[in-house]
C-alpha cells in the first residue's frame, strides 16, 4: 500500500510540474516570445530602444507582425544603426508601431484590405494563392500565440509613409 501511495504521489507531482511548466510556456508575452528567438534578436533591441518593452508586455492583445533579422538586413546600410540612436526614437517608435494590429488576429481571421496599426497609419492585407502580405511584407510564419496576442513573422520590414 505504501509504495501505491508513493506511486500515486509521485505521478501527482510529476503532473502537476508539468501542468505548471505548461502554464508558463502558455503565459508568455510577446516580448518574453520574441527575446526567446536568435531570429528577432535586431527587433528585440529596436523594441528597447523605442521604449516599448512594457506596451508590449502588457494585456492587449496586440497582433505583430514581427520581422526577423533578415528582413532588417533588407534596410539599406546603416538604416537600423541610425533608427536605434537616441535622436530617431520618435522615428523608430512610428516604424515599430506601424508592425502592431490592435487585437489578436490569427491567420484563419485575415481578410484582405486596410488595417489600421497602432501607429494611426493604415497598412495593406493582400491574400494572393494562399500568400499572405502586408503592404510589401510576405508573411511567413503564422500563429506563434502569446498571452496578449499573437505574432506572424514577416520576411521585410514594413514602412509607414512617413518613414519612407
Amino acid at each position: 500500500m505504501k509504495s501505491l501511495t508513493t506511486n500515486c504521489l509521485a505521478v501527482f507531482a510529476a503532473s502537476t510540474l508539468a501542468c505548471h511548466a505548461a502554464d508558463e510556456a502558455e503565459a508568455k508575452d510577446i516580448v518574453a516570445i520574441a527575446a526567446g528567438n536568435k531570429d528577432f534578436s535586431t527587433l528585440v533591441a529596436a523594441v528597447k530602444a523605442a521604449g516599448l518593452v512594457e506596451t508590449l508586455q502588457g494585456d492587449g492583445p496586440f497582433t505583430v507582425f514581427a520581422p526577423t533579422n533578415d528582413a532588417f538586413d533588407k534596410l539599406p546600410d546603416g538604416t537600423v544603426e541610425a533608427l536605434l540612436k537616441p535622436e530617431n526614437k520618435d522615428k523608430l517608435t512610428a516604424v515599430l508601431t506601424y508592425h502592431v494590429v490592435p487585437g489578436k488576429v490569427m491567420a484563419a481571421d485575415v481578410s484582405p484590405g486596410d488595417v489600421k496599426t497602432v501607429n494611426g497609419a493604415s497598412a495593406t492585407i493582400a491574400v494572393d494563392d494562399g500568400t499572405v502580405t502586408i503592404d510589401s511584407a510576405e508573411v511567413i510564419k503564422t500563429d506563434i500565440e502569446a498571452s496578449n496576442g499573437v505574432i506572424h513573422v514577416i520576411d521585410s520590414v514594413i514602412l509607414p509613409d512617413a518613414a519612407k
